[in-house]
């Protein structure tokens, strides 16, 4: 929320119209009396205008992941732990991106995890990225300064399903010292120390599936770390055949889950190319697959387009 300081006004940037369709709002300060409110909720494309709604009593924390989202997982029980601290004052909504593309558009994912929220109904951007959890304290903080400037100083009820939900949450096993090492090293953006930890994991025990996983993943945040969407597209544009410039737009489709596009861009690459020169797209495609999984129908119809092309 570094672009957003404390006071600024709230700014339309992104564009929530085609998404509102919502009842009449309620009275100011309460909350719709359909059904109570969790502090942390799962939110689809037809559920949203209630959070629109919620957006006028209490400030929305939206949560934008997906289940193939390392960082994103690493990240969430952060932000969960941090709003229910907060005693109501704040709501933590969860969008998977992959399974609510009109919210992802709207809020133009270009990578996940991305954090924004929503003040009166107007969309505030946050971060994006796994942060450490004192970041995310300091920018909860602005937010609710923000939110108060702007009348919205509303507190939820903390339930008792709430607080047993809190407090029976299970401990997670603890991590492979190199896989902790990646997760710290993730939290403190520091790619190259979290790819190094991974390739050590898999020296190790080349059969470390997770390891695998978190190594591609982390290398994708590396690789689209300080990209800019709109220049990179313009870069594709004018060299069709400029492999790394076909490669940075997949990289930021596909971490904006736009998994499709992504496929697709390297997909009609690799049919254009000679063939001595396929090679490299050929891995990049079959590093996003297992990414994604084998078992995802998107991979599964793009590697059948890719056997097609090879033969």
């Amino acid at each position: 929320m570094t672009d957003v300081p404390p006071g600024a006004a709230l700014r339309g940037a992104v564009d929530l119209s085609a998404l509102r369709n919502r009842p009449a709002p309620a009275p100011a300060g309460t909350v719709a009396a359909t059904s109570a409110p969790s502090l942390v909720m799962d939110v689809t494309d037809e559920t949203f205008p209630q959070l629109l709604e919620l957006s006028r009593t209490v400030p929305v924390v939206i949560d934008l992941w997906a289940e193939w989202c390392g960082p994103c997982k690493q990240l969430s029980p952060i932000l969960e732990r941090v709003v229910t601290e907060l005693g109501g004052r704040l709501v933590l909504a969860k969008v998977d991106v992959d399974a609510n593309p009109q919210l992802s558009q709207a809020f133009r994912a270009q990578s996940i995890p991305m954090v924004v929220a929503l003040v009166g109904g107007q969309p505030v951007p946050l971060f994006t990225g796994a942060v450490p959890e004192q970041q995310v304290r300091e920018v909860f903080a602005q937010l609710l300064q923000l939110a108060a400037q702007n009348g919205v100083t509303g507190t939820l009820e903390v339930t008792e399903d709430d607080e047993t939900t809190a407090d029976a949450e299970p401990v997670e096993p603890e991590l492979p010292p190199l896989h902790a090492e990646a997760f710290d090293a993730i939290e403190a953006g520091d790619y190259a120390r979290a790819i190094t930890a991974y390739e050590k994991a898999l020296a190790e025990n080349p059969r470390d599936e997770d390891a695998r996983a978190g190594l591609g993943q982390v290398k994708l945040l590396d690789r689209v770390q300080g990209l800019d969407l709109q220049e990179a597209r313009a870069a594709a544009a004018a060299a069709p055949l400029d492999v790394d410039a076909q490669f940075a737009v997949a990289d930021m489709d596909l971490a904006g889950g736009h998994v499709d596009d992504a496929f697709a861009r390297l997909l009609d690459l690799f049919g254009a190319l000679p063939s001595d020169e396929r090679g490299p797209v050929r891995e990049r495609l079959l590093e996003l697959f297992g990414l994604i999984g084998d078992t995802d129908p998107r991979v599964i119809s793009a590697r059948g387009r890719l056997a097609s092309l090879l033969f």
